[in-house]
């Protein structure tokens, strides 16, 4: 998309007409504050995708509004461990892989994420991350699959999803009932040691060994190994955000990293230290780059489904959507998506198909091509690729400050953080966005190391001076300034304070009524490499890569379902079924299957894309959550395969 387009027939119509931007700019000035005035700015919603460089202002601009709507995957992805890491230890601990302090990591666990062959993730550059893992000593690998890195590990937990913080609980077991602790890490730094030293005497090895299907002896290999590789790291990752267990499963793990003594400490996880000088954009260093100083207290009640989930990272998406189609307890009336596709990415795209189509009154898509959820807007703006912006980088490394140039540019496709600037301004909203253009926020980020744009540029990038054991000036940003292994903020939430484990909802375990007509464990979202979520579908070159929907099953599987290596089958659950092309893979149980998500066709017709035949987001439903915030567990449901 090279222009702002406005819809002139029904929605998904595919009928639109080119404007200017300032007629779109105005357009939505004019929608935005009628809204406003007429049922409150609650009734707006900014919905994103994954963080991108938009990610420093679409928050700051919903909430400048007034609205208590920021609407994102986050409860699925990564926020869930940044907040229970900031609630845990005051800081997300991030796996030290640049040996900036004169160590590498000796051991590394790798969990719940394949970051080596999918690439970079959390600030971390995927090369170096490989580079790591050549160098430590020793690798465990904790996924249900038998990945690459797996393959190469030297312990490879092959788990049962969603059974993850069992595994944690169980190698804490060890550790602690054994001493292979800190101990004078855990005296001077940690609180709460005695209470989970006795709360985890009940998770031996042999009571995880037939939840996990990880045999008791490799439990206790891994749990050894780990404490005694100092220092070592974990490498996380969204595998642990899809459960119902994902918030505890979360600081499960940093127990163990804070037990072990591998917080701060170089080669293990560690805080950056930002680059000096120049003014942050991440939420990591200053919270109040989300704006949500700007929200009352009375705003932020309105919010659907507040107070539901008590670490919700903001407005829980699919309370969000129940809410637009419902009108219960009210229907937002406009909706501004900003690199997003939430009919394939978020669960139940069918309602918010039904939302976007027949209920929300006026929205607006910012992406790069026309997706079934733009087929559905009434304004589309066409948002430029990071090749066609000038930057000052340093939202996810925060190790270091990144100079970005603009290459070039096409149509008129136009920064999303420029879009929102400009239309903060048409709504009176300097307050939060007090520069008069994009330039001129660059020159302010830069302002205090005295650079220009041009010259920062020139440079490239910036580097933090990195320091370790910080916590020794100024303690851990905690109410009790220590690392909490018993959580005083779940526990004044009414949550449990030390980490518990929870059986996945539709499991062989907990749903075996279920289980025997849909008798495989089904898991999603693994990433792919060729695509990332929705994106990429468009590119001739990506596709070619992975021309159709995969669903990987055990070879044995497959032959005792009379089915082969590419034939296409259904995967049929309690929720709905989508069409996928049966990939062998012998480094899966033979009762689970991984599905390949997010899958449409951008040259099938408008406005669906056939996006609905393989959507296997589309196979879950909206009836579990994890309690603390709110994550689904879309890597541990239950299916069947039938022939297509």
């Amino acid at each position: 998309m090279l222009y702002p387009l406005r819809r002139t027939g029904p929605r998904g119509s595919g009928k639109y007409e080119r404007i200017g931007w300032e007629e779109a700019l105005s357009h939505m000035a004019a929608v935005f504050s009628a809204v406003r005035r007429e049922s409150g700015p609650h009734h707006i919603a900014l919905c994103q995708g994954t963080g991108r460089p938009y990610t420093e202002f679409t928050a700051r601009f919903i909430h400048a509004l007034g609205s208590p709507h920021f609407v994102s995957p986050g409860h699925n992805c990564f926020l869930p461990r940044v907040i229970s890491s900031a609630i845990t230890m005051g800081f997300l601990p991030v796996a030290d892989i640049y040996g900036q302090g004169g160590a590498s990591a000796r051991g590394v666990l790798v969990f719940g994420c394949n970051t080596p062959d999918t690439g970079a993730a959390d600030g971390m550059c995927g090369a170096m991350v490989r580079r790591a893992l050549d160098a430590a000593e020793t690798v465990i690998v904790a996924d249900p699959r038998r990945t690459r890195t797996a393959k190469a590990a030297n312990l490879h937990l092959q788990l049962r999803p969603g059974s993850e913080c069992a595994l944690i609980l169980a190698m804490l077991h060890v550790i602690l009932g054994e001493g292979l602790h800190d101990a004078a890490f855990v005296r001077d730094w940690c609180a709460g040691f005695e209470e989970l030293a006795a709360h985890v005497v009940p998770f031996s090895p042999e009571w995880a060994a037939p939840v996990t299907r990880v045999p008791a002896a490799a439990i206790r290999r891994a749990a050894r190994t780990f404490a005694r590789a100092k220092p070592a790291c974990v490498l996380w990752g969204n595998g642990i955000d899809t459960s119902v267990n994902a918030f505890q499963t979360g600081r499960a793990l940093l127990l163990l990293v804070a037990v072990t003594g591998n917080l701060d400490v170089p080669g293990g996880m560690v805080q950056w230290v930002a680059p000096q000088g120049l003014r942050t954009k991440s939420p990591l260093e200053d919270h109040d780059v989300l704006g949500e100083q700007f929200l009352s207290a009375e705003q932020k009640a309105r919010m659907i489904g507040a107070g539901r989930f008590p670490f919700a990272p903001g407005c829980h998406q699919p309370s969000f959507w129940e809410a637009c189609r419902s009108g219960a307890p009210y229907r937002p009336r406009a909706v501004w998506l900003v690199g997003t596709n939430p009919m394939l990415t978020a669960t139940r795209g069918d309602i918010v198909e039904e939302a976007l189509r027949d209920h929300i009154e006026f929205t607006v898509v910012s992406d790069f091509f026309m997706t079934p959820a733009a087929e559905l807007a009434d304004l589309v703006l066409p948002a430029a690729h990071w090749l066609e912006q000038d930057d000052v980088v340093n939202f996810h490394k925060l190790w270091c400050v990144l100079a970005r140039r603009k290459v070039m540019q096409a149509g008129e496709a136009r920064d999303d953080r420029a879009v929102m600037l400009d239309l903060a301004h048409r709504l009176g909203l300097e307050a939060a966005f007090p520069w008069p253009d994009w330039q001129a926020y660059l020159a302010w980020l830069l302002e205090p190391s005295g650079l220009t744009f041009e010259a920062f540029a020139a440079k490239g990038i910036v580097l933090g001076e990195m320091r370790y054991r910080k916590y020794e000036e100024r303690g851990f940003r905690t109410p009790s300034g220590r690392v909490e292994l018993v959580s005083s903020i779940m526990a004044r939430a009414g949550r449990p304070p030390l980490p518990v484990y929870v059986e996945p909802p539709l499991s062989p375990v907990s749903s075996p009524e279920t289980a025997a007509d849909f008798p495989l464990i089904l898991m999603t979202g693994c990433k792919t490499r060729p695509y990332f979520h929705s994106e990429g579908h468009q590119i001739p070159s990506l596709a070619r890569l992975r021309p159709k929907p995969r669903v990987a099953v055990h070879p044995g599987t497959l032959a005792g379902l009379g089915l082969a290596d590419g034939d296409p089958v259904t995967v049929v659950t309690p929720n709905g079924r989508a069409r996928f092309f049966a990939a062998a893979d012998d480094g899966l149980a033979p009762d689970v299957v991984s599905a390949d998500h997010a899958w449409w066709d951008p040259g099938a017709p408008g406005p669906e894309h056939g996006w609905k035949e393989s959507c296997a987001n589309l196979l879950f439903g909206h009836d579990h959550f994890d309690p603390d915030c709110g994550a689904e567990p879309l890597k541990c449901g239950l299916c069947r395969l039938e022939a297509a």
